[in-house]
């Protein structure tokens, strides 16, 4: 049997690190950046005995927008549950998490519907020395972690990662995490099956396969090959009559494969009850400040209405250097359409970095103007990346601005027809370029010879 006649099904469970000065339930540093273990910790977020954690309203706010974000349903009531297991990067022996009163239920992302998110607290962070030894970092421990759980839709390891791509991109601009995959900010998990498709209809109905759960995937790359991975092998078992293990895998990054790691725990393994040293949430009695920014999906809805390609939206949606860039070059133009396409087309194929947005839009300008020639607005563009300098000073001084004007061109264009009068009217607009070294306007000159050949 074909590999094809198998169906992938992946739900994805998303953990992002969330950018607030303090931990979740403690007045300690959240400092991604510090490389001193254990020295943002204090007796709360070590789990000594005797210490009350206190909720970080930042972290509920952050959670909440995006929720709104994603249009999901906010929560009125949510409440704090304790996650029970044992392990050495839990100082309590367990976790404070969000169990049956999530902060945010359903919505829907990059065409992914949602099942919720929540809020928890971070583990610490475990290093495994050389030898038989390994080191616990606390530094870690209690920073605001968002949960995001995804329905059991996507059926590509494409879709996957485009999905996980998306979130990133989202957090970045509520600015609530960095979601640094290299660094840990965030971390995918994947929860693969595979079941027989319908070969009648080809439909996609029926029954999901065996779950299997890939954890701390940390890298677009590895959340791709992982789910590719898995997909393969578990049609390999089932096409040899056995059947898929319920079961929790790693990802080995140099084999490119998922091991074995533990049996797959249910939610009752974990014995959640609602944590005591917690107040119940009243969602509205905090008067929460909601108001979003302008969101991805919604920048690349306004640039292509106003006639940016596709290519170029994305470049501005994904990359905030070059897409604040582009509002500035905007703004200066005015709101031109047919020049924002240009200026969009030497942006993405003329700069290697932002030069003066003023100096750059008057360069458009004289193109739209056919004051400078294509060439001529390369040679000024690349003066201001190396030099800087006014646009216009700068063609001036290098001769650099087209000849337009109809009277100088009109006695050219005699002096060429008269050399080449049966020629075709590309080869004399070359020719009357060619005499007035590189400067004469070619819309003009072609202008001109048509007017002669009309004429005759």
């Amino acid at each position: 049997m074909k590999i094809e006649n198998y169906r992938l099904t992946v739900g994805l469970e998303i953990h992002a690190e969330l950018k607030t000065r303090t931990k979740m339930f403690c007045d300690s540093k959240n400092d991604p950046n510090e490389v001193r273990p254990n020295v943002n910790i204090c007796p709360v977020c070590m789990g000594y005995p005797g210490t009350l954690p206190v909720i970080n309203k930042e972290a509920i706010r952050a959670v909440l927008r995006l929720g709104a974000a994603v249009l999901g349903k906010l929560a009125d009531y949510t409440e704090f549950d304790r996650k029970n297991y044992f392990y050495p990067d839990i100082p309590k022996g367990y976790q404070i998490s969000q169990y049956k009163h999530p902060l945010v239920s359903g919505g829907e992302l990059a065409g992914v519907k949602l099942t919720r998110v929540h809020l928890e607290e971070d583990t610490a962070r475990s290093l495994h020395d050389k030898g038989d030894e390994s080191l616990i970092d606390f530094n870690r421990a209690g920073i605001p972690l968002m949960e995001l759980v995804t329905e059991p839709v996507i059926t590509s390891a494409a879709d996957a990662v485009k999905f996980a791509k998306e979130l990133q991109l989202l957090l970045n601009y509520l600015d609530i995490a960095e979601a640094n995959m290299e660094k840990g900010e965030m971390r995918v998990e994947a929860n693969i099956s595979v079941s027989r498709s319908d070969l009648k209809n080809d439909s996609k109905v029926g029954p999901l396969g065996t779950k299997v759960e890939v954890k701390n995937l940390n890298s677009f790359r590895a959340v791709g090959k992982a789910i590719e991975y898995e997909y393969k092998r578990q049609v390999e078992i089932l096409e040899s009559g056995e059947k898929v293990v319920q079961e929790t895998r790693g990802w080995d990054e140099n084999k490119s494969e998922t091991f074995s790691q533990r049996a797959k725990e249910e939610s009752h393994d974990y014995r959640y009850f609602p944590d005591p040293d917690l107040p119940k949430l009243f969602i509205k009695e905090l008067n929460f400040d909601l108001t979003l920014p302008e969101l991805p999906w919604e920048k690349r809805h306004r640039l292509l209405k106003l006639g940016i390609s596709a290519e170029h939206a994305e470049i501005y949606v994904t990359q905030p250097g070059w897409g604040g860039y582009f509002e500035e070059v905007a703004s200066q133009l005015g709101g031109w359409t047919a020049k924002l396409v240009l200026a969009s087309n030497y942006i993405t194929s003329e700069l290697k970095e932002p030069i003066d947005a003023k100096e750059f839009a008057e360069v458009i300008n004289m193109i739209s103007s056919g004051e400078l020639s294509s060439k001529g607005a390369k040679a000024v563009l690349k003066i201001i990346g190396e030099k800087s300098g006014e646009a216009r000073k700068i063609a001036e001084e290098n001769n650099l601005l087209q000849e337009s004007d109809r009277g100088v061109l009109d006695k050219i264009v005699n002096e060429v027809l008269s050399e080449n009068k049966e020629a075709p009217i590309p080869y004399l607009v070359g020719q009357v370029i060619k005499k007035t070294g590189g400067k004469a306007n070619p819309v003009i000159v072609q202008e001109l010879l048509l007017e002669r050949r009309i004429k005759g």
